[in-house]
């Protein structure tokens, strides 16, 4: 069960905390960490969607795996989340969390799709390209190869999308086949 809003506000609470703590990239890192717990193990997202484990439970194991490894800060955060019954919004959380502070720093994310891998260094001509031809100076760029895009790439900004695939030209070419665009119609 997805709930954004709550997400949301607890995730900026957590910002503001940590701005007024002085702790954000401490905060950050934690989260990230957190953030590769729950990928990492589905079993461990789905004990914190189990409402038949108790929650003193819950608490032990999230304690036992957080151990040494986030700050106090964030360890009474989840045992706050434990107690008002919310922790299986940690995940939904986390993500929020981790886009409200690229949000905050001015991070832009990148998502580069294209058929093969692409080398480190037309990764950075890219970044480069984009920071002269854009306002945007901080990028993060992510790849991701789909082969069923045949070649070319797919460029994604925020909610703007760059299509120069193969596959993409491909489809539109047989759209004009079939609506008969070469065809003149005689009457």
């Amino acid at each position: 069960m997805l709930n954004p809003r709550l997400a949301g506000r607890y995730a900026k609470s957590l910002i503001n905390l940590s701005l007024e703590r002085n702790e954000l990239e401490g905060t950050y890192n934690d989260m990230l960490f957190l953030q590769s717990v729950c990928n990492s193990s589905k079993d461990f997202v789905s004990l914190l969607k189990s409402p038949v484990i108790p929650s003193e439970k819950k608490e032990k194991i999230l304690d036992a795996i957080t151990a040494g490894k986030v700050s106090t800060m964030i360890a009474t955060f989840n045992k706050l989340l434990i107690q008002k019954n919310r922790e299986t919004f940690l995940p939904e959380i986390i993500t929020a969390f981790i886009q409200q502070y690229k949000d905050y720093k001015g991070i832009h994310i990148v998502t580069l799709t294209t058929a093969t891998r692409v080398s480190e260094e037309l990764k950075k001509n890219i970044v480069d390209k984009m920071k002269a031809s854009t306002s945007m100076q901080n990028i993060e760029l992510k790849t991701e190869v789909k082969e069923d895009i045949i070649g070319g790439f797919i460029l994604e900004v925020g909610d703007q999308l760059v299509d120069a695939s193969i596959a993409y030209e491909l489809n539109n070419i047989k759209m004009q086949f079939q609506n008969n665009d070469f065809i003149y119609k005689l009457r």
